[in-house]
Parts: C-alpha cells; structure tokens; sequence
C-alpha cells in the first residue's frame, strides 16, 4: 500500500518493459513490510539529465539505471562511490538529503552468480564481448581474478581505452588484452556477451556459433534464454543467464537504498517465476 510516506525508486531506462526489477524490489520490500515502492521509467538520452534532476525535484530516495544510460549519468552526479569512478559507469544511485550518489553493483552482483555457479576463474581465461557500462563494471572484478581477461568490441576506440583504464587501474597489464576477431575464442573457457544482443528474439547472434564449443561456459547478461544460451546448450556447452546477476546487482542496490539485508530468497523466487 503507499502512503504519504512511501519511499520512491525505480530504474530509468530505455527501453526497460523487459525489466523484472520492478517485480523483484517490490517483492522484497512487502516481504519485510518496508514502506518503499519501486517503479520504472522510460527515460530517451536526451531527457537523462532532467530526470536526474527529478531525483532530488521528486525526493525520489534513489534508482537503477540500466542501458544506455550507466556511463553518461557519471556527469550528472554529486558524487562517485570510489569503485564506480575506476570502473566508470553507475548502475544506483542513493539519494541522501538531496545529494546523489553513483554506485556500480554490476561487477559484484555477476561475481556472485559465478560464485554460485561453482566457477573458479584463476585458471581460465575470459572473452567479454562488448565494452559498455556492463561491460566495465564486470571486467573491473574479471581482471582481478581470471587468468586472462580478452575484450571484443567493434568499437576499436572504446574497446581500447576501456582496456587502457582497467590496465592502469588494476596495475594488470599481462591480464587484460584484445581480440580482434570473434574466430579467436576458441582456446577462451568462457565466453561472456555484455551486449545487448538478444533481448529480442531476432536479434543476429553476438558470436557465429561454429566459434562455440562443448567445453565452453557461455554467459549472457540478459536474464532470459536467449538465442546464444540455446544454441550453446545445444552444442553442449555449460550456459549461464543473466538470471543471477540480476539478483545479486538488485541485492545490494536494495540494501543501499534501505540499510537492511535484502531477504535474497524472496527476490530470487520472484524472477524465478516471472521469467
């Protein structure tokens, strides 16, 4: 039920109709009768800055942000929490009397699902496909525990100065590299697409599936069974979904929103079933 005092947040996007996040927070904040609401809203680029704004106009208490928004909210900020500026992207902002402060759970949130997936990342070596703020927010943690971390973008520029900035921050030179085609994932462990290839059902596939192989774990950061998962599940390969990064990203915005431990089970139940 909201009342006067309900406490605001939500997710600016665009497009977020696909979001389960609504779902998810609403869930955990009526299971541990927290008077908070959780909304979305479709957010065009060109309209970010006034709906930051709107944060404090609407002392709104804070929001997720999803693509393609993550790195170009950096400017519109107060403050950076100190891992999100190495990382350069924003994924929650917290709204403290008026002032806002970015965070990026992202990293942590796919780290955790990993965890939960049993995969020890110090002897594999990694191909992130994509270079945006996902991307950055995964690859910051990746560097720190993969054998080798490998980085495919089209964008040359941007996949090289992503790189340029994990190398100098993570001091991890001899970790973090390029490819510059798709047809040299083959000796990789894991493949992982950042992009956003596949949230519709006819998008083309991010990799050509004759670069795919049974011995490859391959994870996609969209939550649901995309072509990618099946069409490697199909070949034999090990699949992960976006499913557990979607929680654990959402599990500490909750807890930096409220102050409280999220009641985890709860949030993973209800994607569970909505999917």
């Amino acid at each position: 039920m909201i009342t006067s005092q309900t406490k605001i947040t939500g997710l600016f996007g665009y497009p977020v109709k696909h979001s389960l996040s609504p779902k998810m927070h609403n869930a955990g904040f009526a299971c541990l009768n927290l008077d908070y609401c959780y909304l979305p809203f479709l957010v065009k680029p060109d309209a970010l800055e006034h709906a930051v704004n709107g944060i404090k106009a609407m002392n709104l208490r804070g929001v997720n942000l999803t693509i393609p928004h993550k790195e170009s909210v950096i400017n519109l900020l107060d403050e950076i929490d100190a891992e999100a500026g190495i990382i350069g992207a924003v994924n929650t902002i917290v709204n403290t009397d008026g002032r806002l402060k970015g965070y990026n759970t992202d990293g942590k949130g796919f780290m955790k699902s990993l965890e939960e997936q049993g995969i020890d990342l110090s002897e594999k070596k990694v191909i992130v496909i994509g270079a945006g703020g996902a991307s950055k927010g995964i690859c910051y943690y990746l560097a720190q525990k993969a054998k080798k971390l490998m980085i495919y973008n089209r964008s040359i520029d941007r996949r090289d100065a992503m790189i340029e900035s994990l190398n100098k921050s993570q001091r991890l030179v001899n970790i973090i590299s390029s490819i510059q085609r798709l047809d040299e994932t083959y000796d990789a462990d894991i493949i992982i697409n950042t992009t956003p290839l596949g949230l519709n059902p006819d998008d083309p596939l991010p990799i050509d599936s004759k670069f795919l192989h049974k011995n490859h774990i391959v994870c996609d950061l969209i939550f649901s069974d995309t072509r990618l998962l099946k069409t490697a599940a199909k070949i034999g390969a090990k699949t992960i979904s976006g499913h557990g990064m979607l929680l654990w990203q959402g599990v500490y915005a909750f807890e930096l929103w409220t102050g409280v431990a999220a009641p985890v089970e709860i949030m993973r139940k209800t994607i569970s079933t909505s999917i």
